[in-house]
């Protein structure tokens, strides 16, 4: 890979419940398309030599196990739902020799000390899972390993979250509002990496409607939807109702830019 260009490699491109859901007889969750088989939300962004994860849900052992490459500089949280901090003890392998830097909000590291208090212990048990603390905050620039960054402040319902700009990438998952002029702050972006969750209506997460009309606004280059329910419908059924410029993601997928 060229160091100018930027790999974004999605670990997982579904919502909560991951696809199938389970219990669900539903012809998503019941699909033998393996691109309809959708672990939670997870990329690694490649990018001028760092090798950064954005979220580490519940899924993370078998996404790095299948990942093409499962080397990681740090972590950047966008969120403290479990289905995008699950992970983390499962860091533990790469902070044998140092802790792994970790990045985001502050309300998130708080919760975190509360959830797996081990981890940020002043006398961790052996082999645990150690970080690098480092708090950010919305819309202040920060360098990940000589990267710069930029906060990307979204609304999940009535919880204030982050995307991530990086480089040519904007990076939004969870989101329900975009503020404004965080949009225009990001028109005409080369890469968008959007949250849609379904086709209907959700409370705390943009539909597609609601995705298609955010990007239609940014309009970027390209876009690739993620965080994904069985609500959304088959993947092979649903390139017909997407413009120009807009596809899924899929489990596995990897894209330059």
């Amino acid at each position: 890979m060229e160091p100018t260009t930027l790999e974004i490699e999605f670990l997982g491109t579904g919502t909560s419940t991951g696809v199938p859901v389970l219990r669900c007889k539903c012809p998503v969750c019941m699909s033998a398309d393996p691109r309809d088989k959708r672990l939670r939300t997870s990329v690694i962004v490649r990018y001028q030599g760092a090798r950064i994860l954005i979220d580490c849900g519940p899924d993370f052992r078998t996404q790095m196990l299948r990942a093409s490459d499962d080397n990681l500089d740090a972590v950047l949280l966008t969120h403290i739902h479990f289905d995008h901090v699950a992970g983390l003890d499962d860091l533990r392998v790469y902070c044998f020799e140092n802790p792994m830097p970790l990045y985001a909000r502050a309300d998130v590291l708080d919760n975190l000390h509360k959830r797996i208090p081990y981890c940020f212990s002043s006398h961790p048990y052996p082999g645990v899972a150690q970080f690098e603390e480092h708090i950010i905050e919305d819309g202040k620039p920060f360098l990940v390993e000589g990267v710069r960054v930029v906060p990307i402040p979204v609304m999940h319902y009535k919880l204030p979250i982050l995307g991530y700009r990086i480089g040519p990438l904007a990076y939004i998952t969870d989101a329900k509002v975009i503020a404004d002029e965080v949009v225009d702050s990001l028109k005409g972006v080369p890469l968008l990496v959007i949250n849609s969750l379904r086709i209907g209506e959700h409370l705390s997460h943009m539909c597609l409607d609601e995705t298609l009309s955010v990007i239609e606004r940014i309009k970027p280059d390209r876009a690739y939807l993620i965080h994904m329910s069985d609500g959304m419908g088959l993947h092979a059924e649903l390139p017909r109702l997407m413009p120009d410029g807009v596809e899924l993601a899929y489990d596995g997928l990897i894209v330059k830019v």
